[in-house]
């Protein structure tokens, strides 16, 4: 399913990236996105570095029915190659895994290409690599990489200002700190913890939505 560049930039607005280690056991992963997407998450990413490539590629599978069913892009996390064996809109690759490679070559020009980036530099070579978009952080601190340090607010908004594509914020945000992200000119937030270690899911996304959604736009 092709998205255009404005497809991409709404759906920025919130960014669900998946974690199956805050699941309560016995839940499956799809059935968790199934109801995030259901409570407005916007764009989903498949991010789950202990499993192995079968798996991922099973997991892939559920995850991009329920997306293209709701008409909502979905990547995965790393690899190309098993973005491409998923038969996902694209993937979402760290600094590290573009050096050296043609990236959108590799894709093609119809798949969505994310990149993270931690400066400006980093940013506009990614726009200039190709990418749809960048995430960039961590902006708050977070469990999901304990080593990130938190971006201070004139740095992601250099890094906004400085390239076309659309920014997506992500580390550490939640339903108490989203707001203060206002005005920094990112196009969306990326949660992890905050929609997948919910009590309701649902209820966490959509409200979560909501406020990406006024933060974004006012």
């Amino acid at each position: 399913m092709r998205y255009t560049r404005e497809d991409i930039r709404r759906a920025m607005a919130l960014y669900a990236v998946t974690d199956r280690a805050w699941l309560v056991p016995g839940q499956g992963l799809a059935a968790v996105c199934a109801q995030a997407l259901d409570g407005g998450a916007s764009f989903l990413q498949l991010r789950e570095k202990d499993l192995d490539k079968e798996s991922v590629l099973a997991e892939a599978g559920a995850l991009r029915e329920l997306c293209r069913a709701r008409r909502v892009p979905f990547v995965v996390n790393d690899s190309v190659e098993l973005a491409l064996a998923a038969d996902a809109d694209g993937v979402h690759l760290g600094q590290s895994d573009i050096h050296g490679r043609n990236v959108r070559a590799l894709i093609g020009p119809d798949r969505i290409l994310g990149i993270s980036a931690g400066t400006v530099a980093e940013a506009v070579a990614a726009e200039a690599a190709g990418a749809d978009y960048i995430g960039v952080g961590a902006v708050f601190p977070t469990g999901t990489k304990l080593d990130a340090k938190p971006m201070p607010m004139e740095l992601l908004r250099a890094i906004c200002g400085a390239v076309s594509i659309p920014a997506v914020a992500i580390g550490g945000i939640n339903a108490g700190n989203i707001r203060s992200l206002a005005g920094t000119g990112i196009a969306g937030v990326a949660v992890v913890s905050a929609i997948f270690a919910a009590a309701d899911v649902t209820d966490a996304a959509r409200q979560l939505r909501t406020l990406a959604e006024v933060t974004v736009h006012g």
